[in-house]
């Protein structure tokens, strides 16, 4: 995979755990229990996208300069984009996206719940 940094970078956050969602073959990113990105995996478990969530009109902008960032694969096509795995997507604009997705899937939690995750206490 070209973006063989990724999983290390996203478990150093705060809050994040991981799983593999067998029936879609995904391995994902949460926190509290919500996904903010995913490795989708295909038949022979190698990458093929990686999803996260944007804000809308961030996603649509992406999607317009990058081929390779395309609407979510199997997801909200507004909320969801995807990138290809082995395309054109550089490291740096790579990690900002999943910073903003987790920091929008942070933002969406009760203050109290980003202060425990924040702090890296587990309720």
């Amino acid at each position: 995979m070209k973006y063989d940094w990724m999983d290390e970078y996203l478990m150093s956050k705060k809050g994040v755990e991981k799983d593999l969602q067998e029936s879609w073959n995904w391995i994902r990113y949460k926190i509290n229990n919500k996904m903010f990105a995913a490795i989708c995996l295909d038949e022979k478990n190698q990458p093929y996208y990686i999803t996260l969530k944007l804000e809308p009109l961030r996603g649509e902008v992406l999607r317009k300069q990058y081929e390779d960032i395309i609407p979510g694969y199997y997801m909200n096509k507004k909320h969801w984009n995807s990138v290809v795995v082995n395309g054109k997507v550089l490291d740096d604009l790579l990690k900002e996206m999943l910073d903003e997705s987790y920091n929008l899937i942070l933002r969406s939690l009760s203050k109290k719940k980003q202060l425990e995750i924040l702090e890296g206490e587990r309720a």
